[in-house]
């Protein structure tokens, strides 16, 4: 019987193992797939994680993150704004954090598992969880970290996985003169809309939100980039004088922002898992981070014996809601000023000229250091 089962090796899974590894207890981590790899995500955290990092040890400094200290959001027709971030924030890649992140793991005496989850049953106050490869498990906590949508989530039936999203997600790295380095831009384009920012060693992230329909009127990725992202200047000059480091891109389908349940048949969800952001706020990964400070402490204080499931689930729930049921609402709420080119011309002419309504904006969508 283990302590703790963490299915999914992302950023909040790999946080929640190793700090819950460093309170004492067994924890396996499952996740599908072979360190480094990548994954579709904007690459930039808020500096609000930076406390909580380096008061564990899992700042990257190592991997040389870079520094992003300005916004730049541009409309369809090109128009400007930029501004300083109140905060600002640094850019690593998911190959490189994930892959040090798990290797930390390992030598800390986590055990990491390379199997899917296919099914988790709870009965009798603890977890059985069954593997592709056939192999079956028990654990007291199990912890959801397994992203913004899997098979899991489909075999629970929970409750947004049969609501269609009409988005997908496209990721490349790229080398770059076009895009300041020190900068976050987003660069809208005909309903949808395209992050660039540094990450670690002169490299550039470039990943974007479009609807479907954009891809099924263009018929493939290089097309639709071609004549629809390149409606954007800004983008057009990137994308036509950049290498581009990937052979093909990462590409996600069905993204969907529907509420999510941060509890779900006793598994706590923790990142993605129980709730997505809309890319364009830039804090997933910040929120991915928080979401595990919260949880070691309930955990920890659970198999210790002071509070039982029921406490521990509520008060997640409680604290969940607290830190991020508003931010993510104004994240829906702001995305509708995406992907629309009078909507995006208007936002960028009135923050230009309400620089408060843009910070007001902004700060709608971020945390404080935690």
């Amino acid at each position: 019987m283990k302590d703790v089962i963490v299915i999914g090796g992302g950023l909040a899974g790999l946080v929640n193992a190793i700090l819950l590894k460093r309170e004492g207890f067994s924890v396996w981590l499952f996740e599908e797939k072979k360190y480094p790899f990548h994954r579709v995500c904007g690459e930039y955290i808020s500096n609000e994680v930076i406390p909580f990092l380096r008061e564990h040890n899992l700042y990257p400094e190592v991997l040389n993150p870079a520094k992003i200290t300005q916004f730049h959001l541009t409309s369809i027709a090109g128009t400007s704004l930029r501004m300083p971030l109140d905060l600002g924030g640094f850019g690593i890649s998911r190959y490189q954090m994930d892959n040090w992140l798990a290797e930390i793991a390992k030598n800390e005496g986590v055990k990491i598992v390379h199997d899917r989850v296919i099914k988790s049953d709870f009965e009798s106050n603890e977890f059985t969880i069954s593997t592709k490869s056939g192999a079956e498990h028990q654990a007291k906590v199990v912890i959801g970290a397994f992203g913004k949508r899997s098979m899991l989530d489909k075999q629970m039936n929970r409750s947004f996985i049969d609501k269609r999203s009409p988005y997908i997600g496209v990721k490349y790295h790229l080398k770059t003169d076009e895009a300041k380095t020190d900068e976050i831009a987003l660069h809208n384009f005909p309903k949808g809309y395209c992050g660039i920012s540094r990450v670690e060693n002169d490299t550039f992230n470039l990943c974007y939100l479009s609807h479907r329909s954009n891809l099924k009127r263009f018929g493939s990725i290089p097309e639709m980039e071609r004549e629809l992202l390149s409606e954007n200047p800004h983008l057009r000059k990137i994308l036509n004088h950049s290498e581009i480091l990937f052979d093909k891109p990462e590409v996600i389908n069905e993204i969907t922002f529907e509420k999510k349940e941060p509890v779900y048949n006793h598994i706590l969800m923790s990142g993605d898992s129980a709730g997505m952001i809309t890319p364009l706020c830039g804090n997933g990964m910040a929120m991915a981070l928080h979401s595990s400070k919260v949880l070691i402490k309930l955990v920890s204080i659970h198999l210790k014996g002071d509070s039982s499931r029921f406490q521990m689930e509520k008060e997640y729930i409680k604290c969940w809601n607290a830190l991020f049921a508003r931010r993510m609402w104004a994240g829906r709420k702001i995305q509708r000023l995406f992907g629309s080119g009078v909507v995006s011309a208007s936002t960028i002419a009135l923050g230009k000229r309400f620089r408060p309504f843009a910070k007001f904006l902004m700060k709608q969508t971020h945390g404080s250091p935690f």
